[in-house]
């Protein structure tokens, strides 16, 4: 079996063992590979500039001060004068660990040795002044470009658009067609959602419609996040129709795609249509996750319809398991509920959650514990000990129940802490959880008693910006609030909106007015 082959290695060899160190992290031994050069080509052989090349880009990824004294000693000290492809990786070194201020040294020395600039140079530092925040600059430097590339405009629309600059990103994205280019799909996906979120619709359908005439096929990501705009602006029926020709085009809807459309139809509340598609899924072998169901169930059991959402629940459960980790469902048909009264169904439900989320129900348990009648949840003790279940519910994932979010409100109310009891309702509220008027009754009711009127009208109103339900009992409160102040215009004005809104006042309300004229 013969020893040697009788070739001398070419450069391929040597480069493809510079690669081999380089990927074992091996510094050292990649800059020891010049050794062998001489070794097995003619007496006083140098390396290729291919070489020291390949040698200089496994050391930039390393460490680009190693990188610089490798250029400087045995690339320059040997009189080998680099390419643009060696300043390319120099400057790509520079970029990665920011040194922006070097990359422009680099971009000059190029420039004075008569080194032709590319555009890879180019993008190179437009990408790391971009990522730094500045990307002013990079528009500025592309004027002294002779020559550009889609990802220079890929770079500079990216950039405007994580900056929210829709008006630059539009202009970008008007000089990428005007000179033959077409943007890449992450950009241009960029685009489209901050339009969307400008709402600006019709001009993201407009932009892609321009690239598709390109010849450019859009993913499904682009157009779950035209869908998402759709949804936000309620128009979710128009971007049904954008579901059937994505599919005309040959691009498939995925989970995420139904997940959109659905959360969109419950939150205009058409639930025949979100259930629609609910089923379609199955019919189009689009598999439900977590986020399909708890859409669904949530919209179902937010809008009173708590039996339909409890349906749905269970066809979750005969999923064989997969979705048995996700307290999200689980905590909206403890909503849906809260909402209908049905307390002791509630507790019912909630007990049965033990077996799977012990931890979470037990916590709950004992906030419930601590918030019946006769318990204390304002003192101190008692008050940091609800803190700290809070605290480690918050921590852990564990989240609240609508139910126990609405017993401490109430306990609150009760013991005076009216404070904690407005904290507590934001915080509802923020997990999409609004309570209905035996909740916020009492917090309006306290703020009347302690002679704080004017703060339970506003708090009235952002409760109705919220929406939220008030009752004849909300608008009583205040009325009688005003009377034991003896300000019966503005309890008239209330009774007036009360009346508006298809409330008819109750025997107390006219009560308490027509007592007040009586001692004027």
């Amino acid at each position: 079996m013969p020893k040697r082959i009788g070739l001398t290695p070419n450069d391929d060899i040597f480069i493809t063992i510079v690669r081999g160190f380089g990927r074992a992290k091996m510094t050292r031994e990649v800059i020891k590979v010049l050794d062998l050069v001489p070794k097995f080509g003619e007496s006083g052989a140098t390396p290729s500039l291919k070489l020291l090349n390949a040698i200089l880009d496994v050391l930039v990824k390393e460490d680009i001060d190693i990188a610089r004294e490798f250029y400087r000693r045995k690339m320059m000290g040997c009189g080998m004068k680099g390419d643009d492809y060696t300043y390319g990786i120099l400057m790509k070194g520079f970029c990665l660990t920011n040194r922006i201020a070097d990359g422009f040294k680099l971009l000059q020395v190029m420039k004075n040795h008569g080194v032709k600039v590319n555009v890879v140079v180019y993008n190179t530092l437009i990408y790391a002044l971009c990522k730094n925040g500045k990307v002013g600059r990079a528009r500025s430097l592309t004027n002294e470009m002779k020559e550009f590339s889609n990802v220079t405009y890929n770079i500079l629309i990216s950039a405007y658009c994580n900056e929210g600059n829709l008006v630059q990103a539009m202009v970008m994205i008007e000089k990428c067609f005007s000179n033959g280019f077409v943007p890449d799909i992450i950009p241009l996906t960029k685009v489209i959602e901050v339009l969307c979120n400008a709402g600006r619709i019709s001009e993201a359908v407009e932009v892609l419609e321009r690239v598709e005439k390109k010849g450019v096929n859009l993913d499904v990501v682009a157009y779950n996040t035209l869908l998402k705009g759709f949804a936000k602006a309620g128009k979710v029926r128009a971007g049904y129709g954008f579901l059937k020709q994505m599919e005309m085009k040959g691009c498939l809807p995925n989970t995420e795609t139904y997940n959109i459309l659905i959360a969109g139809f419950c939150e205009s509340k058409d639930f025949d249509s979100a259930l629609d598609l609910f089923h379609e899924m199955k019919r189009a072998c689009v598999h439900w996750d977590s986020v399909t169901f708890e859409t669904l169930i949530y919209g179902l059991c937010s809008s009173g319809k708590t039996r339909d959402g409890f349906k749905i629940f269970e066809l979750m459960c005969e999923e064989k398991g997969r979705f048995l980790g996700c307290i999200g469902p689980y905590n909206s048909i403890l909503y849906g509920l809260y909402r209908d009264n049905c307390l002791d169904e509630a507790l019912e439900f909630l007990n049965s959650m033990k077996n799977l989320f012990p931890r979470a129900v037990d916590r709950s348990l004992r906030i419930l514990r601590l918030c019946k009648e006769g318990g204390n949840v304002a003192g101190e003790k008692e008050q940091e000990e609800v803190n700290q279940i809070l605290d480690k519910m918050s921590e852990e994932g564990d989240l609240l129940s609508a139910p126990v979010y609405a017993s401490l409100i109430r306990k609150f109310c009760e013991e005076g802490c009216l404070k904690r009891a407005v904290e507590v309702t934001n915080e509802m509220i923020g997990r999409g959880y609004f309570p209905v008027g035996s909740t916020f009754n009492g917090l309006i009711g306290g703020l009347c008693r302690q002679g704080k009127v004017g703060r339970a009208v506003r708090l009235v109103e952002d409760l109705k910006k919220r929406g939220c339900l008030l009752d004849c009992e909300s608008y009583g409160l205040i009325i009688s609030g005003f009377c034991k102040q003896g300000e019966f215009q503005e309890g008239l004005m209330v009774l007036m909106e009360m009346v508006e809104r298809g409330i008819a006042p109750d025997y107390c309300i006219w009560n308490a007015l027509i007592m007040l004229l009586i001692q004027t």
